[in-house]
């Protein structure tokens, strides 16, 4: 089972790493008078000084900026005669260093409380990055803090650990896609899906932080083009491709009759085949098969994939190739061929979530070509499917992920007619493939990739945060 990489850890500095969610709380009761109350609590913990002055001045009358300035004397004396890490805090910290894992600070806390509680962790050079009020419009309960940090390191979110004390905070992190472990201080924090609770850091390891990062299904597209015949010792260069991309399931489309079977024998795999022209083979086990098992050269096919805990639908998809719109003088005048197999696909999957619906539509797109409602694609999106290439790559001009086709050059169109749709799952990367660089027909059949599509690769991420299954 595959979890996506640990690539930075983004902690929390009040209550998380320092002991100063009790400072900031006995300086609020000194500014308000008052003893304070778990009433109080959502107005106090995790939230920026403002915040809090402003809840402070609608009670006492007194100016907000008044307040806030008072707030921050009276919290910044008692941060630089009282701070304490919490235990477990500098081993976890040295510990991350050791591995070369990055670290950001992420606070609602501004600036120069910040840049104080850093001089007692040992300095600004424990953390790569760090995110205080000042820096971003939206501090926490916002995701901002935390996609800014994610955004300075050059990492995803979705592979990355935020450890935050409040749920204020972990609202923040988890609205940005990171897991999280909580760790509460003062007020307890609810544990919920793709989110860990614990008493505190001692005894964390990297090793637990990573265990925490969700599964990852990689999904490729592939038009096997007559089964591969067309090239010489076309199945070890499929397996070969298969082996590099490092793909979990693999939708495939003209198989050629025992193309499945054969490389997922191989490849020590499980597969479904529909037809003679249909497979899907998984490292996962398939736990059903779905769709029509005599499907004809046109058609789809699916099955439902054991992952993570979870299930996942996917299918697989080969529509009409006669008549190719941009070939015609009227490009829409054969799309209704195409439309009605589509939409006998997308009636035979019905509402499933999560589904992954991969395959060689032979239609472009209508996000790629706006002057043209191309009606396949925009059938898919109006069923709830949201093209993962796309969505990873907005660009069509700057990322155009032509597929067809890599061996049939000037003038056949170079067009992007195979996709890797979704519904309900978060996306992490999208790009197509092609092995060294192909002749062209019909010198082809020494070529490295034995297809005349380029392949399409989507990674998803299987956690169950905000975003995610």
């Amino acid at each position: 089972m595959t979890r996506l990489p640990l690539q930075a850890v983004l902690f929390d500095m009040d209550g998380t790493l320092v002991d100063t969610e009790r400072l900031w709380w006995e300086a609020v009761e000194q500014v308000a008078g008052r003893a304070l109350t778990a009433a109080d609590r959502p107005d106090v913990l995790g939230r920026p000084v403002e915040h809090t002055a402003a809840w402070l001045a609608a009670a006492t009358g007194a100016p907000p900026a008044d307040l806030a300035r008072t707030l921050h004397r009276e919290f910044a004396d008692r941060v630089r005669t009282g701070v304490v890490p919490r235990p477990g805090a500098l081993d976890l910290l040295d510990a991350l260093a050791r591995e070369q894992i990055p670290t950001a600070l992420v606070t609602a806390s501004p600036r120069s409380v910040a840049d104080t509680v850093l001089a007692v962790l040992g300095g600004a050079s424990r953390f790569a990055v760090s995110v205080t009020a000042d820096d971003t419009e939206h501090t926490k309960p916002a995701p901002d803090p935390y996609l800014a940090a994610c955004r300075a390191l050059g990492v995803e979110p979705s592979a990355c650990v935020a450890v935050e004390d409040t749920e204020t905070g972990v609202r923040s992190a988890e609205a940005a896609g990171c897991a999280v472990l909580a760790v509460p201080s003062l007020a307890p924090v609810e544990a919920a899906p793709g989110r860990t609770v614990l008493t505190g850091l001692e005894g964390v390891t990297v090793a637990r932080l990573r265990a925490l990062l969700p599964h990852r299904l990689r999904v490729m597209t592939w038009n096997l083009w007559y089964g591969g015949t067309k090239v010489h010792d076309h199945r070890a260069k499929q397996l070969k491709v298969i082996a590099e991309t490092d793909v979990d399931v693999v939708g495939l489309q003209e198989t050629y009759g025992t193309a499945a079977e054969e490389l997922a024998a191989a490849l020590g795999w499980h597969h479904h085949r529909a037809g003679t022209n249909l497979g899907i083979i998984s490292r996962f086990p398939i736990t059903a098969a779905l769709g029509d098992p005599d499907a004809g050269f046109y058609g789809a096919a699916g099955a439902r994939i054991a992952v993570a805990e979870r299930e996942v639908d996917v299918w697989t998809a080969h529509l009409d190739s006669e008549r190719y719109g941009p070939y015609e003088s009227e490009p829409l005048a054969h799309e209704e061929v195409r439309l009605g197999q589509l939409r006998d696909t997308l009636r035979r999957i019905g509402d499933a979530v999560p589904v992954v619906l991969v395959g060689d539509f032979n239609s472009p797109s209508h996000l790629d070509r706006p002057d043209t409602e191309w009606p396949v694609t925009k059938a898919a999106q109006e069923a709830g499917f949201r093209d993962s290439f796309r969505e990873a790559r907005p660009d069509a001009v700057r990322d155009p992920g032509h597929t067809w086709s890599p061996v049939h050059g000037h003038p056949e169109p170079q067009d992007r007619i195979d996709f890797v749709l979704h519904r309900g799952l978060r996306v992490l990367d999208s790009r197509t493939y092609v092995s060294g660089t192909p002749r062209t027909w019909p010198d082809v059949e020494d070529n490295d990739w034995p297809s005349d599509h380029a392949a399409v690769i989507t990674t998803f991420s299987l956690g169950s945060g905000p975003a995610t299954v």
